[in-house]
């Protein structure tokens, strides 16, 4: 039997609670844990720049026990990332269902035989919240 390889990407910046929930509840949902961490470009979608360089942030992403291994993802379409690993689970935080992203993970990776799991957000963690927080300091 083939290891069932998964696949979980963010921004990771401000690495908190939240963050390492999502990892951990990832990986115990597969036998190997990808993750990617999102270059400044792609994260983009979150309406302000990383507060932490992308070398570090995958730095502390790679040194996470629950993690086998981290990449730089250039995009949140994710297809690059299953090229270059084919995994067969995508992990993504519940923020994200329903959104038109997600239909079309859905519909893209249905026809590749992916699974799109929708994993619980920590509700007090959001990375949005940190960053205002700082800004107020």
């Amino acid at each position: 039997m083939s290891q069932l390889i998964g696949y979980a990407s963010g921004v990771f910046d401000l690495f908190h609670i939240g963050h390492l929930n999502l990892l951990k509840q990832a990986r115990a949902q597969c036998d190997y844990l990808v993750a990617g961490v999102l270059t400044d470009e792609a994260s983009c979608h979150k309406g302000f720049p990383p507060a932490i360089p992308l070398d570090e942030r995958i730095e502390v992403v790679r040194s996470m026990s629950c993690v086998d291994e981290a990449i730089v993802d250039p995009t949140l379409e994710n297809l690059d990332a299953w090229q270059q690993i084919g995994f067969h689970r995508l992990f993504k935080g519940d923020d994200w269902r329903g959104t038109s992203r997600s239909e079309r993970w859905e519909r893209d990776f249905g026809t590749l035989g992916v699974e799109v799991i929708y994993l619980p957000n920590t509700p007090h963690a959001p990375s949005a919240n940190l960053h205002r927080l700082i800004n107020h300091l």
